[in-house]
């Protein structure tokens, strides 16, 4: 299997193909001076003032080979043995995959860390609030590394607490608090997992609940059950698929846009929503279209479309299936009959089932590599880096939640976890 950071490098070198940056065949730490999410697709995406930044990576990494990264990545896991454990996010690079103890979606990858009770450091190859949300849920001995303080999430960052306080304070004026008859509160904050502890903190103190995109559906039904409208933020693509799936009108989800009166809504339209959702979106997801899944039929009659539920609704509309990354390999692992199948997310992960079920003609929606910009700040360098430090008893880039918040977004992280689906 050709890797996507090789295909990239291969593509600047004058192979065929393309890439929406030719910055993408450079090395990750050029960028760490630079503010910005780094090449890929979320570069157009304003970085928010104040965001984590990534010091200069020292040179022996910077200058190392791959080859000589591998190596001394493997010595430093096998120097610390049982005292670390590496995850790695579906949509991280190969080069960085190889090393990983478990591989999975961000709260599978938290979990994960918890079954490894005797793992004093995790070392998290993903983005910061999913580092953020192992420390949540980490024991207060564990230490939570990020590689790269830069792989930050421009979705999740299209939230923050002080606009979405604001929001709710404006919700509040409107609904009040009491609740109604049924002893259903007027709104229930829900925030996806793809945000920060500040808002998860936010919802767990506001009688709110964390989703995935595994399970948004029964979460949208236990805000329901406890309230007449829901906030969901910050991605407006999941939230509007998933209540559509469930029968809630589109004209009854308004957009919140946080930088206009009323999200940029008349009072009669906040009052008549079921769901008021976020302006925010995966750029990542938001590349694919209507356009891309007519090709892959026309030239792959009797394709099965398996997307992302953060596409847009009119792809997830033309797809034949929409589900998370659990579900995408899960649907793919189960098939029994060689299949074309044409996916909509990070091009990393298609790019891994296409080499782990060659029995099947798997390939991505999207013709044009565009990996996720901050999964790709992180690279072998970082992580032999951060571990070869574990090995000389230092801790680098450990990612702290404070009390304050870990708190009431733990409350919210364990209702999401009693809100079963009943199926």
């Amino acid at each position: 299997m050709t890797s996507i950071d090789t295909t990239i490098q291969l593509i600047a070198a004058g192979a065929s193909g393309s890439t929406c940056s030719p910055a993408l065949a450079k090395a990750p730490w050029e960028f760490d001076g630079t503010p910005g999410y780094g090449p890929g697709s979320s570069m157009g995406d304003v970085l928010p003032t104040g965001s984590p930044r990534q010091g200069q990576l020292p040179a022996e990494y910077r200058e190392a080979s791959a080859i000589e990264l591998d190596a001394r990545i493997v010595t430093a896991k096998a120097t610390l043995g049982d005292r670390v454990v590496v995850l790695g996010h579906f949509y991280q690079r190969d080069e960085v995959i190889a090393h990983a103890d478990f591989v999975g979606d961000s709260f599978q990858l938290a979990n994960a860390a918890q079954a490894r009770a005797e793992a004093s450091a995790i070392v998290f190859c993903g983005v910061h609030f999913m580092a953020e949300t192992a420390e949540i849920l980490a024991r207060d001995d564990q230490a939570v590394i990020l590689p790269n303080l830069a792989a930050g999430c421009s979705m999740a960052d299209m939230a923050d607490i002080d606009s979405v306080t604001a929001a709710w304070a404006e919700l509040e004026e409107i609904f009040g608090s009491e609740p109604d008859e049924t002893g259903r509160v007027p709104i229930i904050p829900v925030t996806y997992m793809n945000s920060s502890a500040a808002l998860k903190g936010f919802c767990g103190e506001n009688g709110g609940i964390v989703c995935t995109s595994s399970n948004a559906a029964t979460v949208l039904d236990w805000a329901f059950e406890r309230g007449q409208r829901v906030l969901f933020f910050p991605d407006q693509h999941l939230g509007r698929n998933t209540a559509k799936a469930m029968g809630v009108p589109v004209e009854r989800m308004p957009m919140w846009n946080p930088r206009k009166e009323l999200g940029g809504n008349t009072e009669d339209a906040v009052r008549d929503a079921r769901v008021i959702l976020w302006h925010g979106f995966c750029s990542v997801h938001k590349r694919f279209t209507v356009d891309q899944i007519s090709r892959a039929r026309a030239e792959f009659p009797g394709v099965r479309v398996i997307v992302h539920p953060e596409c847009p609704m009119p792809v997830v509309d033309a797809a034949d299936e929409a589900g998370s990354t659990d579900y995408i390999r899960k649907a793919i692992a189960a098939a029994t009959e060689p299949t074309v199948f044409a996916i909509g997310t990070e091009v990393n992960m298609v790019n891994r089932l296409a080499a782990e079920f060659p029995q099947h003609t798997v390939f991505c929606l999207d013709p044009v590599v565009c990996p996720c910009s901050t999964m790709y700040r992180i690279h072998p360098g970082y992580l032999a880096w951060v571990l070869e430090g574990l090995v000389r008893g230092e801790v680098i880039n450990r990612i702290r939640v404070g009390d304050e918040v870990a708190v009431p977004a733990r409350v919210a992280l364990e209702r999401m976890l009693a809100a079963r689906p009943s199926s």
